[in-house]
This record gives C-alpha cells, structure tokens and sequence, in this order.
C-alpha cells in the first residue's frame, strides 16, 4: 500500500472528493513532520509513536573509493508500533 493507495481507502469511507482526500493526507503527514522537528512525539491511538532520535557523528567507509568519511549528528524518525498493531500481525 503507497500514499495513493490510502487516499483511496480515505476518498471512499468519506464520500468526498478525491482532492479533499488528498488534502487531508498531505496535512497528516505535514502535521506529523513538523512535530518530529518540534521534537515532540506523536502518537496515534492503535498505530503507534512517531518520535525524532538524535543520531551521533560517525566516521563511515565510503563503499566505493573506501575512503572514511565523517557522518554528521543529526536527528532521525523512528516509529515505534502500538501493541494493537503488533498484535494484529501476528
């Protein structure tokens, strides 16, 4: 399932108009973004955590010239899934 698939599956449980549909999508993910930059969690009742994690500086290894090079700190998404969600795969 892609993004277009679930504006799909929204346009036909709401009724409304395939754009609206697309809309509302586009403000999730924007809503979800811009909190992780906020640094604050976001969590969706049976779906899970999204929270920004501060990832450490590091040296890697370029795999092509295998030169090291330096990897920046920087913050990363990470989603942690709801028990229902886990649940529901098993």
């Amino acid at each position: 399932m892609n993004k277009s698939d679930l504006v799909d599956a929204i346009h036909s449980v709401t009724g409304g108009t395939k754009t609206s549909a697309e809309q509302a999508m586009e403000k999730i993910i924007e809503s979800i973004t811009s909190s992780l930059k906020r640094g604050e969690e976001v969590s969706i009742s049976g779906l899970g955590i999204f929270v920004a994690k501060d990832r450490a500086a590091r040296q890697a290894r370029n795999p092509r010239t295998g030169e090291m090079v330096n990897v920046p700190a920087m913050k990363v998404p990470k989603f942690k899934p709801a028990k229902h969600l886990k649940d529901a795969l098993k």
